[in-house]
This record gives structure tokens, sequence and C-alpha cells, in this order.
């Protein structure tokens, strides 16, 4: 080999470019054995038998389907030692097995190197050639290397030849909305903007004036779609089309789209720049909440291309009656929906999304199941049974009678069991002992308002302020986010509201105040680091939180990524300066309470040092997990590590807990915790008395503590702070609450 290097990538690269599994495996055998200049090369998958079974090879006339059994042969060691095995004469050693099939009594030398994949042997690659000598050292180093890389290719290659099954064909995707549906699956088809071609637009004034009458028609078609949706309904999720009005109506895509006009583009093409531009500025995001985003403008700019092209999409779908349907689509949207009767709307299936798109906040607020990500059902057709099952994030395809009875079995029971949920909405969160426990939602977009007070929310635990200033061309105005803001004191007056100032930097880019790249964004320019550093707009921020909230007292000010007391007090006389400015110009104000997020575990020895600066604490759970695990929870290949029942956090949660209680400050905790079973009855154990979470999670958590008693939960927390291991925490506390009768909130 001339280029080591080069070959691996060439290799690699044309692999992945391959979509066909069996295409695949075929040409990474042939491939090594140009590269490296051997007889033979054959990939081996294990199977769920722990079998080798031979995928490929390129050397070996292969008739029949090879399955060598478990732990047998020179592959079955290389597979047991996790080690790379290389000798000259493989016949003579002790572990060999002859399979007469692969005819593979002329090939003398062998070296095997296991497929490894999450710490898990998955296959072995092996080589062999009829001479009788050694891989060289070269060879063996690059046949090492390239194993590592495709083990992520091999990984998700079918190990069977049998053909897939034509009934039962679960796909796996992302949790959108819970619940499960049954019904006939009915493809939305709409045209993707992303695939509009360049062309030069001939007359520019009539394309402006085109694309000023578009947006008009447009917001007339979301009005007429929230009026399909019904009366009650559209008070539930009115802020979805909120948040499209203010998008079709943000000045910043309305400048780009007519600049990229005036620049030679037609309008199609000039939307579609414009769109890209705005999806890719989410997408980069690390923050699964804001990366969602980039899926509302990319429905935005589908919507406006197809009512361009002629295409409205408000006409209702006619569906038969009792006939119960899924949506399916890479992008179903509000229009979709709208279009079917709810009580005629099985579930949602989107080949792309998250579960913090509006497309699952919609499903969530009106009770249908979602499954997002499902990215291998493409080839669908209208009218094809599907199981939708948002619990678990699966969808299933054909499904057989006996399947189908029991999943319509599944759906009665939910129903019943949401319907108990419902009659909770105005009751406390009482533990059986007659503990009260403070329900908080998440919320960050005018469309989450309304789901969490239809939920029972009891205030906003956590309001993310980055969305005003990432879609525009430069920062809001005061009086801009005071309007924002005041719509949610309006939501949820006389009810606690605590806003996070702006958490801006590092992976959330703004696109008028470019960042330069950061190694660990994490770790760097964000959060309080970058108001800080630019106080002017901490103050016009301020300034509007006050304002925006008058003097309704419900205003919590909460500071992210406090590492140090010189941070807190920078902001403290920056708050005193703020409300002295406003009251010199005759606004009648009550000063905020102050607060710091616990995310950075620096915060937690010097919370004693703070507790006459600030009013209360926030429990970051997720960041604050992350940082104490090493963990990337969005990292494919570090994600199963993460669990934030790990004793490592719950040892320091619980010292967050006692250094509160202590020093008499006001505790609170958010993130994925707060709607976690498991970790809320250790939570509760502890002593936390207020939760925030998404307002979908709010019934069941509320039924959870309304189920269980605080001296059962501190006694539970005990035993689990003497566990060292994740996973038995994990399950002593599932089989603690399935003997209080909760399955239906662990299974």
């Amino acid at each position: 080999m001339s280029n080591t290097i080069l070959e691996l990538t060439r290799i690699v690269q044309e692999v992945s470019l391959v979509e066909s599994p069996p295409e695949q495996v075929k040409l990474i055998v042939d491939s090594i054995s140009q590269a490296i200049g051997v007889d033979v090369c054959s990939l081996y998958r294990i199977n769920e038998n722990q079998e080798m079974v031979l995928l490929a090879s390129h050397g070996l006339a292969i008739v029949d389907e090879i399955k060598l059994p478990a732990g047998k042969g020179l592959v079955g060691l290389v597979a047991k030692n996790r080690h790379v095995l290389n000798i000259a004469e493989a016949p003579a050693h002790p572990d060999y097995f002859y399979v007469a099939q692969a005819r593979e009594e002329n090939f003398h030398s062998f070296c095997g190197v296991p497929l490894v994949r999450f710490g898990e042997v998955i296959g072995v690659l092996v080589v062999q050639s009829t001479q009788a000598q050694q891989l060289s050292k070269e060879s063996e180093a690059f046949l090492v290397t390239l194993a590592s890389q495709l083990a992520l290719i091999v990984a998700n290659v079918p190990v069977s030849k049998i053909k897939p099954p034509s009934i039962n064909i679960q796909s796996k995707g992302v949790k959108g909305a819970s619940g499960t549906g049954i019904g006939t699956t009915l493809l939305c088809d709409n045209s993707e903007l992303s695939n509009v071609p360049d062309a030069v637009c001939e007359n520019i004034d009539a394309a402006i004036k085109q694309w000023q009458d578009l947006l008009g028609f447009v917001k007339e078609e979301i009005k007429s779609e929230q009026v399909a949706l019904g009366g009650t309904l559209s008070e539930s999720v009115s802020g979805i089309f909120d948040a499209y009005q203010m998008l079709l109506s943000n000045q910043s895509l309305i400048d780009k789209v007519e600049l990229e006009i005036r620049a030679g583009h037609w309008l199609p093409g000039a939307l579609r720049l414009t769109i890209h531009y705005y999806v890719e500025l989410f997408r980069a995001m690390d923050d699964p909440y804001l990366k969602a985003r980039s899926e509302d403008i990319q429905y935005l700019g589908n919507k406006l291309y197809n009512a361009w092209r002629g295409e409205h999409l408000n006409e209702p779908t006619r569906i038969v009656a009792g006939e119960t349907v899924v949506l399916v689509g890479a992008h179903v949207g509000v229009s979709d929906i709208a279009n079917v009767p709810i009580e005629n709307l099985a579930g949602i299936v989107c080949f792309e999304g998250s579960s913090l798109s509006h497309t699952a906040v919609l499903a969530n607020a009106i009770g249908v199941p979602a499954v997002m990500g499902v990215a291998d059902l493409h080839g669908l057709q209208s009218g094809e049974l599907i199981i939708v099952d948002g619990n678990e994030g699966k969808v299933i395809l054909h499904p057989s009678d006996a399947v189908a009875g029991e999943f319509r079995k599944l759906i009665y029971k939910e129903r019943v069991f949401r319907k108990q949920l419902d009659v909770l909405r105005d009751e406390p969160a009482k533990t059986t002992d007659g503990e009260v426990i403070a329900l908080y939602a998440n919320t960050g977009l005018l469309a989450d308002i309304t789901p969490g007070l239809k939920n029972g929310a009891e205030g906003v635990g956590l309001y993310r302020t980055e969305i005003p200033f990432m879609m525009r061309d430069s920062f809001p105005s005061e009086d801009e986010q005071v309007d924002v803001y005041q719509r949610v004191f309006e939501a949820y007056r006389d009810k606690p509201v605590y806003m996070r100032t702006l958490d801006i930097g590092g992976d959330k880019q703004l696109p008028y105040f470019p960042i330069s790249h950061e190694e660990n964004p994490a770790l760097g320019w964000r959060g309080i680091r970058f108001t800080l550093d630019n106080i002017q707009l901490l103050m016009t921020q301020i300034r509007a939180m006050i304002r925006a909230a008058e003097d309704g007292g419900n205003l919590h000010i909460l500071l992210p990524m406090i590492t140090s007391t010189n941070e807190l007090d920078t902001f403290k006389q920056l708050l005193t300066d703020a409300c002295e400015q406003l009251r010199n110009e005759g606004v009648s104000l009550l000063k905020p309470k102050v607060g710091v997020m616990v995310e950075v575990p620096a915060a937690i020895s010097q919370l004693p040092f703070w507790k006459d600066k600030i009013d209360f604490v926030s429990i970051g759970s997720n960041d604050l997990s992350q940082y104490l695990l090493a963990l990337d929870r969005n990292n494919a290949r570090v994600a199963n590590r993460y669990d934030h029942v790990h004793p490592a956090v719950l040892h320091e949660i619980y010292r967050i807990v006692t250094i509160a209680k202590k020093n008499n400050i006001s505790l609170s905790l958010c993130g994925e915790m707060a709607s976690d079973p498991v970790a809320v009855v250790l939570l509760l154990g502890m002593g936390i008395r207020k939760l925030s979470m998404s307002a979908a999670m709010l019934p069941r958590i509320k039924w959870l503590i309304k189920s269980v008693s605080i001296s059962e939960m501190e006694a539970l927390l005990v035993k689990m702070l003497r566990v060292d291991n994740v996973d038995l925490i994990r399950k002593t506390v599932c089989d603690e609450l399935a003997s209080l009768g909760l399955n239906e909130l662990i299974n």
C-alpha cells in the first residue's frame, strides 16, 4: 500500500455511499482484497444465537449460507479474545475448524480482526492467503484501523439473508407524543422547497410584489387552519399559530428574500436560499430545543413554496365515517393536521423531526400519539394499516390480527388512564402523607404556553429567552422583548414565572453577532459570561422583563452558567441600576427575585457564600448531569452511558439540597429528571418540592406524586444512596413503583 490513510479514506467513503447492505459488504471485501493483495477477504457478523454468519467473501466459493457455531474455529477465537489473530499456518492451530462449504483447504495464512461496536464484538474481518506466511505488520495495522471504522457501517447490516417479513414490520423513531393509535396511512406528500432549482429572475419588481402577496395569502391560510381545528381546541394550541405568524412577519426573513430577488434569483430560489440559511443556523445548535426550531422554519418554507405553486392545503381531507387515519410524511405540518377531523386522527408519523418540533407539541396538545424521525419507512402508500406507539417511539406496519387486537386493548386502557389523569388537572400534587409538590412547565415559545396551563402547570419553571434574539437580523429592541414577555405573564397571571437571561454563545450563534469557532463551546463564551461581556444587551433584557411583569411580583430572574461571586455581584448591581432607571421613568415595579442555575459543579460549593445574594436556586439537571459525568447525551457514541440517576449525580444533587436547606435557600429542579418517574421519587426523598418539566408530562408526574408517600421515598433514597450501580438503582426503583401499582408510568 503506497498510502495507508488514502486507502482507508477511500474504502470507508465508497462503502458509506452505497445504500444496499449486500452491496456494501461485497464492496468491503473486494476493496480490502485489492488494497492489501490477499487471496481471500471475508466478513462475518454475529447473530442472536452468537453464531458467526458469513455475510460476504472475496475468494471463497460460497454456495450455501455459512454459519460457524458460537465460539468455534479461529473466527470464534478472535471474537472471544477481542484481539487480532495473525498466523502463517491456520490448519495447524488447535482451534482450526474446517467448514466444507467454504472450500478453504488451499489457504494457509489467516489474519482475523474483531469488529467492535459500543464495547461489543459484532463480527470478524478475515483475510487469508495461499502462502504460508503471516500478514505484514503494516497490513495488519491497516485492517485493525479499517475494522474500527467499518464497525459503524456493518452494525446496520442485517445478519439474515431471509426475505424481510411482510407483517409486523417494526421501525424505531423518537417519541413525539405519548399514546397509542392504529389506523390506515394517509401520506402528506408536499413538494420540498429544497429541491427548487436555480433560475434567473426576469422581473425583479414583479417578483417582490408576488412575494408580498404570497406572505399575505399564507398568513390568511394559517388563520383558516386555526379555525378548522375548532374554537376550544385552538385555544390550547394557539401559540403555535402565533409563532408561525411571527415568523412570517419577521422583517429579517422578509428582507432577506427580497435581497436574494434583487441579486437576480427567481422567487422560489430566493425563498430556498433564505430558508436554508435560517434552517442551518438553528440546526447547528447543540441545544435540542433550539435545534428543533429549524423544523418550524423548514415547514413554513415548504408551505410558502406550495402556496406559490397553487397547492393550497386548507381543503379538508375526505374520510369515511368511523375511519381512523395516521398522517405520514417527511414533515407533517399543522395544515395536514387541520385538514383531518380530530376524531378520525389516530396518529402522526414523521420521517424527520424531533420530540421538540411543533408537530410534536401540537400532537401532545390535541392528545394524538406521534413518532418522529422514523427514517426507514420510505416507499409507503396511503391505505396501509399501521400502529403508532408514541410511548415507545416506534411504529408497526402491516400488523397481524393478533398484534392489532392487543394494541386495540391497550388503546382502550390508555383512554381510561387519560381520563383518570384529566380529573387531576386542578387538584394539588399532594403525596399520600400530605406533602404538596409544586409542578411548573418549561417553555420558550408562545406555542408551549397554553399546553402547560391545560395540563395544570402552577407556573413557568424555566422560560428560555433566546428565540426572539435568533430570528432577527439585529438585537431585538426593549419594546419588542416586552411584547413577547408580556404574553407569558398574561397567560400565567398571579403565577411564578422563572425567566432565564439570554443563554447565547458557544453553539447558539446569532446571525448578526458571529462568535469565532470554539473547540469546546460547552465550556466557552456562553450564558452569563456572554451577557456580562455585552452588558448593554443584558441591561435591555432586564428592563424588558421588569416592564413586562409590571408590578405583579411573579418575575423570577434566573442566571445561567454562574460560576463565581463576581458574576453574581455584577448582575445584582445591574439589576439595581435597571430598577432605579425605570422608577425614574415613572414605571411602577417590584424588584424581581434573583436566583442561579446550578448546572456547573463549581457552583455547588459556593452556595453558602451566596445565601444572602440570591432568593432561590434552580438545579439544571441536564447540564449538571453532563458536566458531572463528562458525557454529551446527544453524542451517539456515548449517549448509552448517560443516565441522570447515576450515583455521582444523585449524591451531588443531594448535596445541593442539603446545602440549600441548611442556608434557607428556596430550591427547584428542571430538566429531564423532573419528568422521569424513577428520578422523581428519589428527588422527593431528598426533599425537593418544586419540579419543572415539559407540559405533556405534568399529568403523569402529578399522578405519581399523589400515589406515593414522602416517608416511603425517603427510605428508598437511603437504600439507593448506598448503591454504586446505575442499572441496579433504576431497576430497584422501577420494581418499587410496580409494587405500588404504577406500571403505566414505567412500561
